[in-house]
């Protein structure tokens, strides 16, 4: 397999880390592959389906030795599959680790219907233009095809059946339909989940109120970066709401899971067991010069000028937040988009998990140089016996993620963590593949990854809802 030596060494550690004695003890009712996948070279034939964003090549950053290098790809012609295809130019062109994809691509009006028609492989990648996402994933379990679907499966409460009727008719049919959850394979939060299982050090989990959550997650993102060391160019189509989603049912996708995936580790998740307590939503206000720079268009699109005010503004709805309750613990999630980061600055993320015993924060600001940090710090500072009692929590995950240190650092410590698991965010891409990929050789999606994926989509449904109850 063809990856990065630090990558290769982290794998292992984090399929363990997600997959757990529930795979292991998965009962007949878990999500069903009906096709064997035995883990031989090549049995996996990618198509990636109408490539809008890209997220959807960097699921092919690397090659995997199961998956077939030969990818379908059915999208219209024009500037998404164009940049979409360079992507992965770039990468069968780099001169560390090149790639090797050979893309056979399909640009008709039908290319839909085509890819129907033919079913050239046998997994559906799905990174794009979110109108018809929960469509495209419905049509593609219906005709027998696994799926592979980057966030969000559904931006409106009004398409949320369709995705819960999807997950029925995967089952039926013995495919397997699953998400790009990438942010649990980033370290730290790994670490901050497995801490929080050592009582010695955490105690037990805060139930917390709406104002003081018991475990809070912000992310803080920008609509001009670089990828893969060049500037981002966006889809016009990225800043419509109706086609992209809003903020709060988006990247707010994440941080629901990592709540549902750290708290209730390996646990399912009904919907009967959560509530939306409140939600609200603001816009990200973009000049003529900045839509340009991000898109390379020089006016708005017809589609957009429903958000644009007498000033030229674009107002996109990409920033929301809302508190919920799950099992009665009460948890906060906000997305945050901004154009630009500052020079030096980077998205960031800020996260929170309040013990009775301590505090695990992972924070990424400019003290931590954007990088994200772990901190513990304990409730009772003068409780001489916390350091031991977190010596000993790292030695005990250290035997799964060996290198581990800690020093001091204002209100606790700091948790020193070895560069080799600081894989990145393209990199988590190809994890969750990596994920997938044993899935399908296991021939089940684990019940509990079944119902969170239903219950998270659920409580951003509801959010969605609930943030147009406030006064605009």
């Amino acid at each position: 397999m063809k990856l990065h030596s630090a990558f290769c060494l982290a794998l292992p550690l984090m399929f363990a880390a997600c997959s757990g004695t529930d795979q292991e003890q998965a009962s007949d009712s878990d999500t069903a592959s009906s096709t064997m996948f035995s883990g031989t070279a090549n049995e996996v034939k990618l198509i990636t389906l109408d490539p809008g964003h890209f997220h959807a090549a960097l699921v092919q950053k690397f090659m995997y030795d199961q998956v077939d290098s030969v990818v379908h790809v059915y999208a219209p012609e024009g500037e998404d599959l164009q940049m979409h295809l360079q992507r992965i130019e770039n990468f069968n062109g780099r001169e560390e680790n090149p790639t090797n994809w050979k893309e056979e691509v399909y640009t008709g009006p039908d290319f839909f219907e085509k890819m129907m028609e033919e079913q050239a492989g046998n997994v559906v990648v799905l990174s794009g233009n979110n109108a018809k996402k929960t469509e495209y994933i419905n049509t593609s379990v219906e005709a027998g095809l696994n799926v592979l679907a980057d966030k969000p499966m559904v931006i409106h409460p009004s398409n949320y059946p369709t995705l819960k009727s999807a997950m029925t008719t995967a089952e039926e049919n013995g495919v397997l339909l699953y998400d790009i959850m990438t942010e649990r394979h980033e370290i730290t939060t790994i670490l901050q989940k497995e801490l929080a299982q050592h009582a010695s050090v955490f105690g037990e989990l805060e139930k917390g109120t709406p104002d003081n959550p018991a475990i809070s997650k912000e992310s803080v993102h920008h609509f001009f970066k670089y990828v893969s060391g060049s500037p981002l160019i966006r889809p016009a189509w990225f800043f419509d709401t109706e086609q992209q989603g809003e903020g709060i049912v988006d990247v707010s996708t994440h941080l629901v899971d990592l709540i549902l995936w750290e708290c209730f580790p390996e646990e399912g998740i009904d919907i009967t067991e959560v509530e939306v307590v409140h939600a609200r939503r603001w816009p990200t206000k973009l000049t003529p010069s900045q839509f340009k720079k991000v898109t390379n268009l020089s006016k708005y699109p017809n589609y957009l000028k429903k958000d644009i005010q007498e000033d030229s503004v674009l107002n996109t709805f990409a920033n929301g937040e809302f508190v919920f309750t799950v099992r009665g613990v009460h948890g906060k999630v906000a997305a945050i988009w901004n154009f630009q980061a500052p020079e030096g600055a980077m998205d960031t993320h800020y996260s929170i998990m309040r013990g009775t015993k301590a505090n695990l924060i992972i924070r990424q600001d400019a003290p931590q140089n954007y990088k994200p940090t772990l901190y513990v710090e304990p409730i009772n500072q003068n409780d001489s016996d916390f350091e031991e009692a977190l010596q000993a929590a790292l030695e005990d995950i250290g035997q799964q993620y060996p290198g581990l240190e800690m020093k001091t650092a204002e209100g606790g410590w700091e948790i020193i963590i070895p560069e080799k698991y600081k894989v990145g965010h393209e990199a988590h891409f190809a994890q969750v593949t990596e994920q997938f990929l044993q899935y399908l050789v296991d021939g089940r999606v684990p019940q509990w990854e079944v119902d969170n994926m239903l219950t998270k989509y659920y409580l951003t449904m509801q959010a969605y809802e609930k943030s147009r109850e406030q006064v605009q």
